[in-house]
């Protein structure tokens, strides 16, 4: 089936990342044997994402000019991107992200937003003839959110169907919440959100029922390697994850939304897509980095794969 257009806006961060036993406490110093870049952001990570899976996707974000803005563009033009409206920041650098990651896997993320943080409505503006040619909308929180809110105001008067995957964890205005179809946050996200603990599914129950009362049509509660819990209407099912051995969780949220806006783009019905989601953050946690780490499509129907 041909996938419909998907339009990601968000940022890309030059990803600096350091393996330790464990992650550092306050004051505590810990030393590293190993170090590498990897290209990340987590509009990047999921506009890759979604590349990768088969989408048709065009990605906005604003760049430093810089050799990390150079080397952004490069690689998402051969991931076979519509980069027409990637914008340049004249005085910004490009966004960096300071990541570390222990020996269970588990990450430590500090992110240096640079040109991230100076996209502007007046920037989303320049590319609305974009937004008018997508059917899904893809977006995160590490942009200002009133350009979150601007985009999504626009796309629901449009018909536009938007996901938020509201990371890293911020308060969201009502008035957002109502333009959004989906929302995907991790328990994190969620139980700021509705404003009550989650710890397990249940609370996770919960607190989808108290974000959609917000107005949200949709919430999908991340939850690691138990799965997603996919709640509308009055009703909510657990979409469980394949059992891996996880090496690297960075970029496993980008990778489920981005699998998640390639299937709807396809047709899929929500639980369908869902699974499909969960499949490719499965294959994701498994090799470590952020894009380095994220599959292609035809990788999720090779036998074993999501076990190496």
């Amino acid at each position: 089936m041909n996938a419909q257009k998907i339009l990601v806006i968000g940022s890309s961060n030059m990803d600096m990342v350091v393996k330790t036993n464990h992650i550092p406490a306050p004051g505590e110093t810990v030393l590293s044997d190993s170090f590498f870049m990897n290209p990340g952001g987590k509009g990047a990570n999921q506009a890759v994402a979604a590349a990768r899976l088969g989408g048709s996707v065009t990605f906005v974000s604003k760049l430093g000019k810089d050799l990390f803005g150079s080397q952004f563009r490069e690689l998402f033009d051969a991931e076979g991107m519509d980069t027409r409206h990637l914008i340049t920041d004249e005085a910004l650098p490009s966004g960096v992200a300071l990541i570390t990651v222990d020996k269970e896997g588990e990450n430590s993320i500090v992110v240096a937003s640079g040109a991230n943080a100076n996209m502007t409505v007046d920037d989303i503006n320049h590319a609305l003839h974009a937004l008018d040619g997508a059917a899904i909308i893809l977006m995160q929180l590490e942009i200002p959110v009133n350009v979150v809110e601007h985009v999504a105001s626009y796309a629901a008067s449009k018909n536009i169907k938007v996901i938020l995957n509201p990371a890293p964890a911020a308060p969201l205005a009502k008035e957002l919440l109502r333009s959004i179809d989906i929302l995907t946050p991790n328990e994190t996200e969620a139980a700021l959100i509705a404003g009550i603990p989650v710890n397990n599914v249940e609370d996770a129950r919960k607190a989808a029922m108290l974000i959609r009362e917000k107005g949200v049509n949709t919430v999908i509660i991340t939850l690691g390697a138990k799965g997603a819990l996919v709640c509308e209407s009055n009703h909510c099912t657990l979409v469980e994850a394949k059992k891996v051995r996880s090496v690297d969780t960075t970029a496993a949220g980008d990778v489920f939304n981005g699998a998640l806006a390639v299937a709807l783009s396809e047709g899929k019905d929500l639980a369908t897509a869902t699974r499909f989601a969960c499949d490719a953050a499965s294959v994701s946690v498994t090799r470590p980095g952020a894009q380095s780490s994220i599959p292609r499509l035809r990788e999720l129907n090779e036998p074993g794969k999501e076990n190496n």
